[in-house]
């Protein structure tokens, strides 16, 4: 599944049947769709400009096929290789009227395209079913299976709150959508809490990966490929707001790996930890207003930070970074911050989350949390992510919470070495700052404007 809705979710990506897939597939859908024909998914929106639509087709096709439980790996590269193609053909029977058309902006080079998003989508099932009648015959060896099989346990809820803002995505099979045909393995994870509507956290979770995926140094700096895919990305949002007046925003972080590689990318107070043998490990430091450097950088710019029921930007947001806030830029900033961390192999588990959780459950207690959770299940981890939550409702969080824990591990062999960290006192039980082989957060003031 690329992206999140408020859902529960387990991943256990083994080998499954493409074949049998695509049979049920073209049983049911056994010719293309005519003009008059209802498409099987609701675009989102009536236009896409014309840098969001491999995105958000990707996104529809991964939607689609992921309801119809297709495996993992095939459904990405039916994604990729339909939105390949359709991108190589004339889209310019979908434009707008030029009435229609965005205006310019000041600074911008030229006026952005819109593309009608409903014929956009029809035209793309229809590539979409043609390649799946070519696979029918022979699947291609990279659709087929993951170079590593990824255990994931994902639980969101809205909780008391109005609306779920919270999106999330699990994408273990990256190298299939976005066609990188490399030997290196690649798996991107992420949790988004948004704030004045879902329409930032939504947009993120469809183009954050996606971006990284386009940027040219990609294989060869992932972690500043992720900084640029964060910035891209909410530059691109904050022309959609201001074309349909959105003002929400979201927080975000994410976890790119490559190869034995971990690269982190977050802005906001969304956290990931990473345990290893019964220990966390600190990799990120959440942007906070009452930070220092984010309380200098923000009056640096002319904002101030004021304390009202908690430390606010300009005496309304609480974060001082996110994706979005058209109205807050450019004090609450949409630069990320990275890190990157060399994997050893005894690195237990990933955990991600939102501050619907964070902000009640301290980083010291997550092994203890987790720990138990396996021991009751007998080594089973499918679950850990809901019990999760349900600790931090229990203890009081009226918020979104988004928790995904990402095994590095089998987990049952986290029980054999449960004694070693796990089964410490909580005093015992203490994260460490930056431990060897974590480098230092590469930082980025935004300039004035």
């Amino acid at each position: 599944m690329a992206s999140g809705a408020p859902q529960n979710s387990q991943m256990a990506c083994d080998t499954e049947d493409p074949q049998g897939f695509l049979d049920a597939l073209l049983q049911d859908f056994p010719a293309p769709l005519s003009p008059e024909s209802s498409v099987p998914w609701k675009a989102p929106g009536t236009v896409f400009s014309q840098d969001e639509v491999e995105a958000e087709l990707a996104e529809l096709a991964m939607g689609f096929l992921g309801s119809r439980n297709a495996p993992l790996p095939l459904a990405a590269s039916l994604a990729h290789t339909a939105v390949s193609r359709l991108l190589q053909t004339d889209l310019s029977e979908f434009r707008k009227l030029p009435g229609e058309e965005e205006e310019q902006e000041e600074g911008e080079q030229a006026p952005v395209t819109l593309l009608d998003a409903q014929g956009l989508a029809q035209r793309f099932f229809n590539l979409l079913w043609e390649v799946t009648s070519q696979w029918q015959k022979e699947v291609p060896p990279a659709a087929r299976t993951l170079q590593r099989q990824w255990l994931v346990s994902i639980h969101a809820i809205r909780n008391t709150r109005r609306k779920m803002e919270d999106r999330h995505v699990a994408l273990p099979a990256f190298n299939q959508l976005f066609g990188l045909s490399d030997p290196v393995d690649r798996a991107f994870f992420a949790v988004f809490d948004g704030h004045g509507g879902v329409d930032a956290a939504r947009y993120a979770a469809v183009h954050v990966h996606a971006n990284a995926a386009r940027q040219p140094e990609l294989p060869t700096n992932p972690a500043r490929a992720l900084r640029e895919a964060f910035r891209h990305t909410d530059q691109m949002f904050l022309r959609k707001a201001k074309r349909e007046r959105l003002q929400s925003g979201t927080t975000g972080v994410c976890v790119l790996i490559v190869g034995t590689t971990l690269h982190v990318a977050w802005l906001g107070d969304s956290q990931v930890v990473l345990v290893q043998q019964g220990q966390v490990v600190t990799l990120m430091e959440p942007h906070r207003p009452e930070r220092q450097d984010e309380k200098e950088r923000i009056e640096a710019l002319g904002g101030f930070v004021s304390h009202m029921d908690c430390w606010r930007v300009n005496g309304t947001l609480a974060v001082s970074r996110a994706i979005g806030d058209v109205f807050q830029k450019p004090y609450v900033s949409g630069e990320a911050d990275v890190a990157s961390r060399e994997l050893a192999g005894s690195e237990d588990y990933l955990l991600l989350a939102c501050d619907g959780f964070f902000d009640v459950v301290p980083l010291q207690e997550v092994v203890g949390l987790v720990q138990g959770h396996l021991v009751r299940q007998q080594g089973s981890g499918l679950h850990v992510a809901a019990e999760l939550v349900t600790e931090a409702r229990e203890r009081g969080s009226h918020d979104n919470i988004t928790v995904m824990v990402v095994f590095l591990r089998d987990p049952r062999e986290l029980l054999e070495g449960g004694g070693r960290g796990a089964g410490d006192s909580q005093a015992d039980r203490r994260s460490r700052d930056l431990p060897s082989g974590l480098s230092e957060p590469e930082t980025h003031a935004p300039q004035r404007g």
